[in-house]
């Protein structure tokens, strides 16, 4: 199955790189394919006739898309639709990765597949607008809900870093760290929801699922587990989000079921506090 992975250089696309066979994947970065140009965008995916799509290309930078407003809709919406009618044209299969942030965080347990989403920021609606295109356009998708993502590559809008790299470089040098502890999430390793979109795309299930590992924890908590792993002492103080007042608003909690997935039988996924060790063991922060 011919496969067209769109942000291959990404913190996801480069752990999705380890899971599909390489004669079987066309790996496009931002330098290859902009996917706000649709006719460039047509030319080259009908250049390669895949029959499956990956697309991980996003405006993800929370916080700037309050201010960028046309630019989050440029990227997580209006390329979408192309990239969905693209695939109908072609007859391929679409993987779309979406968000947490679809939801308000106000439910106070984790959310299913089918819970009404209520986006409180201009990225998180902006992503449910993709969702919706894709949803219009093309039956043979999959959307992919996660969260809190971490992975080796790092994510290129942040330098290559991610929460981890972050709170140990913050510990390393100051001794110290303030996190946000009214912020739940599921922290998630790329290299495992890598694994499960490989899964996926070899079968006809199509629809919407969330993937994360598996368990929940606040930020502070999160920041305290790695200090813990790597046995780094650091003065880790919790502090709220009215404390830590940012652009965009975050959900209080965003903690994902995976309710289409235990449904088939394919909810494997580890525990994020395995998740992260493996991380750091891959890394060099911690002894195998």
């Amino acid at each position: 199955m011919r496969t067209i992975l769109i942000g291959a250089d990404g913190q996801l696309g480069c752990d999705i790189q380890k899971h599909i066979d390489k004669k079987d994947l066309v790996t496009l970065t931002i330098s290859d394919l902009d996917v706000t140009d649709e006719d460039k965008l047509n030319k080259v995916l009908f250049s390669y006739s895949p029959q499956a799509v990956i697309n991980t290309a996003a405006f993800h930078k929370v916080d700037d898309c309050e201010k960028e407003n046309l630019k989050a809709f440029s990227v997580n919406s209006v390329a979408v639709r192309y990239l969905a009618a693209a695939c109908k044209k072609l007859g391929a299969k679409l993987v779309h990765i979406s968000t947490d942030y679809v939801f308000d965080g106000e439910k106070g347990s984790p959310y299913v597949e089918d819970d009404t989403p209520n986006p409180k920021s201009a990225y998180g609606i902006s992503k449910l607008a993709g969702e919706l295109y894709v949803r219009y356009l093309l039956p043979e998708h999959f959307i992919i809900r996660t969260s809190s993502l971490f992975g080796i590559a790092g994510c290129l809008v942040k330098g290559g870093g991610n929460f981890i790299e972050t709170m140990m470089k913050v510990g390393r040098e100051k001794g110290e760290a303030s996190v946000v502890n009214d912020q739940v999430v599921s922290p998630t390793y790329t290299y495992d929801l890598a694994r499960k979109i490989s899964e996926l795309i070899k079968t006809e299930y199509y629809g919407t699922y969330h993937i994360t590992n598996k368990g929940e924890c606040s930020w502070y908590d999160f920041a305290r587990k790695i200090f813990e792993l790597s046995k780094m002492k650091v003065d880790l103080k919790p502090v709220t989000s009215a404390q830590f007042k940012t652009p965009a608003h975050r959900p209080k909690y965003s903690v994902l079921k995976h309710g289409h997935l235990e449904k088939l039988k394919m909810d494997d996924l580890r525990s994020w506090e395995e998740a992260l060790k493996a991380y750091l063991e891959e890394k060099g922060h911690v002894r195998r």
